[in-house]
C-alpha cells in the first residue's frame, strides 16, 4: 500500500484518512517583516524571557476535523499511545456507524516507531485504526504541515505572548478561528 492510492481510496469514500504531526510554539514570535512609518524603525518589545515550547499535536482529516492536544515539553511515548487511543476509539465508532476503517500518516518520529507505541497497532487495528508511515525525510507529504503553516503565520504571528498559558490560550483560539472559518470541526484532548 502506498500514499498515492490512500488518497485515492479516501477521495473514493473507501477510507478515512489523517495526517499526525507535532509542531511547537514559543512566546516570542519570529518577525519576518513589518511596516511603518518612512523614517520610523518598527519596534516590538519582546520579554527577555525564553519560555517553554508549547507543542501542538495534531491530527488532521482535510477538510473535516482537526483533533488536538498541547503540552508542554517534548512528546513521549505514553502521551503518544493517550492520544491514539483517543483516535481508535473515534475510528471505532466510525468503522461501527459506516464500515469504513481509519488510516492515520505518520511521519517517522522515534515515539511513532518505538517498541512501546507497536505493542499497540494490533488493538487499535481491531478498531478501525491503522497507522502508515511516509517515506523519511518528506514532510511535504504531510498534509498537516499547511495546518501548522495557517496556524503560526495567520493566527500567531507578530504576536508576543508573556507566558506559555497566553500562548496557549491563542493556540486554541487559533484553531478554533481556522475551524471556523474552514467549516470543519475541531476538538481538544487533554492528557491525564
Amino acid at each position: 500500500m502506498d500514499w498515492e492510492l490512500l488518497k485515492l481510496w479516501a477521495q473514493l469514500g473507501v477510507v478515512c484518512l489523517k495526517y499526525l504531526d507535532e509542531s511547537g510554539c514559543y512566546c516570542q514570535s519570529p518577525t519576518n517583516y513589518s511596516y511603518g512609518r518612512r523614517g520610523e524603525q518598527k519596534r516590538i518589545q519582546q520579554p527577555r524571557r525564553r519560555g517553554r515550547r508549547v507543542n501542538i499535536f495534531g491530527v488532521w482529516e482535510p477538510k473535516v476535523r482537526f483533533d488536538y492536544a498541547l503540552m508542554l515539553g517534548t512528546l513521549k511515548t505514553s502521551t503518544y499511545v493517550q492520544l491514539m487511543d483517543w483516535q481508535a476509539a473515534i475510528a471505532q465508532h466510525r468503522l461501527r456507524q459506516t464500515g469504513l476503517i481509519t488510516v492515520i500518516i505518520h511521519d517517522n518520529a522515534s515515539v511513532h516507531k518505538s517498541h512501546l507505541a507497536r505493542q499497540h497497532h494490533q488493538r487499535w487495528q481491531q478498531q478501525g485504526l491503522y497507522v502508515f508511515f511516509l517515506p523519511p525525510y518528506s514532510p511535504q507529504m504531510n498534509r498537516i504541515e499547511d495546518e501548522w503553516l495557517h496556524l503560526k503565520r495567520d493566527e500567531l504571528a507578530g504576536r508576543v505572548f508573556e507566558d506559555e498559558y497566553e500562548l496557549a490560550i491563542a493556540i486554541i483560539e487559533g484553531v478554533e478561528t481556522r475551524a471556523a472559518n474552514g467549516n470543519y470541526q475541531s476538538e481538544r484532548f487533554i492528557f491525564n
